[in-house]
């Protein structure tokens, strides 16, 4: 049989480019507790490790010590084993970080936190170390005080020390301490303060598996950013959002105080998506407030506004203003434009913008009214740079 391609060894096209896959933080943890696990119990350190992704790819990665070996048998109670994350093509800054695990035989009595337990006897408990972040907000994966390891990982730690414990023939308990040396200093180039994730990086990851430039993964950023803010309004009964694609709309809410004190939901090209996460997670009154170039193409439906999906800004201006008078030239020069203010501008000049913009907002929130089906009261704010709000 030819041997089984490994998880950093698949490719996937992304457009024309064809992309290298990884794994994630998770798998990297599960990885080195397993190399960890082996090392203590068989007083010998592994030269490789590997495991099964959740996705049921192999992941699998060179060992680099942390400690010294010391076998349990001979009176040792713990190991330290890291892996280097290989994160593929995606543009990931975890990419390259070393994670480490400790794995401590302990006593079962007095466990600090709940262990994972199985019908194998063996108790597993797993916490953060340096680098590691800890929850500070609620609405995470994880309850606040807890290091910031996602479900998926804890499980697969769980899970490759449980296979080696069982080989064996050991049912105690153990204790794995997860470690990023260079976790701190990563953290800030992510979402984790913001997201009150404080002192590390998470670990993370649901297949263990990372697929470069995955919509998913945007997708599942932005709905564990939003649980964060609807938590934050527990027990209230107005439960306000403003929802905007990036930074030309986060500028751009800046500038009005009134504003201020509105939490902000930045979705970059997933409208339809946030809108949908909006009423899932219970708010009142969305405020949508997006740049002409994304947000008029709401005026066809497009909720998914990256231009690989859909352009269709000019020929929407042009239909709309087709539909307000503008004669064809009017037209033939909308669709030579290759933007959404040279557009306005040409509307300027035969007097249109103002319904023709009308226009296009009223099918904007019509197609809104239609995806949201009553869930929240909302308003639709449009501008562009050089007008201000359309």
């Amino acid at each position: 049989m030819p041997e089984e391609i490994l998880a950093n060894e698949h490719y996937i096209l992304s457009g024309s480019k064809r992309l290298r896959c990884g794994f994630t933080t998770g798998t990297c943890a599960a990885l080195a507790s397993r190399a960890a696990a082996e090392a203590l119990f068989s007083g010998r350190l592994p030269q490789t490790v590997s495991l099964r992704t959740p996705k049921g790819w192999l992941a699998k990665a060179e060992v680099i010590s942390g400690g010294e070996l010391r076998s349990w048998r001979a009176g040792g109670r713990h190991f330290c084993c890291g892996v280097q994350k290989d994160g593929g093509d995606d543009p990931d800054v975890t990419d390259g970080c070393h994670v480490f695990a400790d794995l401590e035989v302990i006593s079962a009595d007095g466990l600090p936190e709940n262990p994972l337990a199985g019908e194998d006897g063996l108790l597993v408990t797993v916490d953060g170390g340096k680098g590691v972040g800890r929850v500070t907000k609620a609405g995470l994966d994880q309850s606040v005080g807890q290091a910031a390891i996602n479900r998926v990982p804890r499980q697969m730690i769980r899970d490759a020390v449980a296979e080696v414990c069982e080989s064996y023939g050991f049912c105690g308990a153990v204790r794995v301490t997860i470690s990023v040396p260079e976790g701190e200093d990563i953290a800030k180039n992510t979402f984790n303060p913001q997201l009150g994730i404080r002192g590390g990086i998470s670990i993370i990851g649901t297949s263990g598996v990372v697929e470069p430039m995955s919509e998913q993964a945007l997708v599942d950023a932005l709905e564990t950013e939003i649980r964060v803010i609807a938590a934050s309004y527990e027990g209230k009964n107005d439960r306000p959002l403003i929802i905007t694609p990036g930074n030309y709309g986060k500028d751009f809410i800046a500038l009005h105080p009134e504003w201020k004190h509105i939490p902000v939901l930045r979705c970059a090209n997933f409208i339809g998506h946030a809108a949908d996460l909006a009423a899932a997670y219970a708010f009142t009154h969305v405020i949508f407030v997006g740049h002409g170039g994304k947000f008029v193409k709401l005026a066809g439906g497009i909720m998914h506004t990256h231009s690989r999906i859909a352009d269709s800004r000019l020929e929407l201006i042009c239909a709309h203003a087709a539909l307000c008078g503008a004669a064809r030239e009017t037209c033939v020069r909308i669709m030579a434009c290759s933007t959404v203010d040279a557009a306005l501008g040409v509307l300027d000049e035969v007097h249109l913008t103002k319904d023709t913009v009308r226009s296009l907002l009223k099918a904007a929130r019509s197609h809104l009214e239609r995806r949201i089906q009553g869930a929240y009261s909302f308003d639709l704010v449009i501008f562009t740079n050089e007008r201000g709000i359309l």
